[in-house]
């Protein structure tokens, strides 16, 4: 998951509104979102190769969503042998651990995964914590953005983005087009203003749209969580292919407790 924009608390019909993107490498097997049959409390999408996921829900009400932090070390190899970032989340939605709790374990142990930004939500609230350098908190009612640096670091798709949410949730409860056409955007970011992560300007261009499309990576998937005060929780997810063209959508509606 790359990218992630979050209205919590700013909608009386919808305390948690939750967008996101996963973007990945075309190669990597996945799996669309289903209920787990080892786990079938759990409502996730699931990374083939590392056991993982990287956004889902759970019918005891948890939240879990996760992007990686972008380090040219990292991409590049290094750290390949530590455990993959996924299985935070579907170990935290199908665990017992408050979310506070969980995070401020996963702070002992900052070096056991690479770099990696997790937001997780149950009844006490939304929370959050990165490994490289960002401590557990909670969040208060606010709109937020995550990419691929900490939380609400101003990059031009996060920004752009968090005012695009901004604009729509001024008029009310989105409609779900509107929302997907928000993440669907392929604008690049002006070369003076892409962020410097370590790898080639050409890459920090193609990595600066929200959707990404190219010959090898691109977004795979787009999510929409959105909670009403009753405590159901719509989870629609759309997958695309190589081409960026839809591919398949899953939509289901749960209980789930509002934070």
């Amino acid at each position: 998951m790359c990218l992630i924009f979050i209205a919590y608390r700013m909608l009386l019909e919808c305390p948690l509104l939750l967008i996101a993107n996963r973007d990945e490498f075309y190669r990597r097997p996945t799996a669309a979102a289903s209920f787990w049959p080892q786990a079938p409390q759990v409502l996730a999408g699931k990374d083939l190769e590392g056991g993982g996921s990287w956004l889902g829900l759970s019918r005891d009400g948890r939240l879990a969503a996760i992007t990686n932090y972008r380090n040219l070390a990292e991409v590049s190899g290094a750290g390949a042998d530590k455990r993959s970032r996924g299985l935070l989340v579907s170990d935290f939605l199908s665990g017992s651990a408050s979310a506070a709790g969980y995070l401020d374990e996963l702070a002992q142990q900052p070096e056991a995964y690479r770099g990696f930004n997790l937001l997780l939500g149950d009844g006490s609230g939304l929370h959050y914590y990165s490994n490289r350098g960002a401590a557990p908190r909670s969040l208060a009612p606010g709109l937020y953005g995550l990419s691929n640096h900490l939380l609400d670091t101003p990059w031009p798709k996060v920004a752009e983005g968090k005012r695009a949410l901004a604009q729509l949730i001024a008029q009310g409860l989105p409609e779900e087009a509107a929302l997907f056409e928000l993440l669907a955007d392929r604008s690049l970011a002006p070369d003076p203003l892409l962020p410097e992560t370590g790898l080639s300007r050409d890459w920090e261009r193609l990595l600066s749209s929200r959707f990404i499309q190219s010959a090898d990576y691109g977004t795979r998937a787009s999510t929409l969580v959105l909670c009403d005060h009753q405590g159901a929780a719509r989870f629609v997810e759309r997958s695309f292919d190589h081409n960026g063209a839809l591919a398949g959508e899953v939509r289901e509606t749960i209980q789930f407790e509002v934070f």
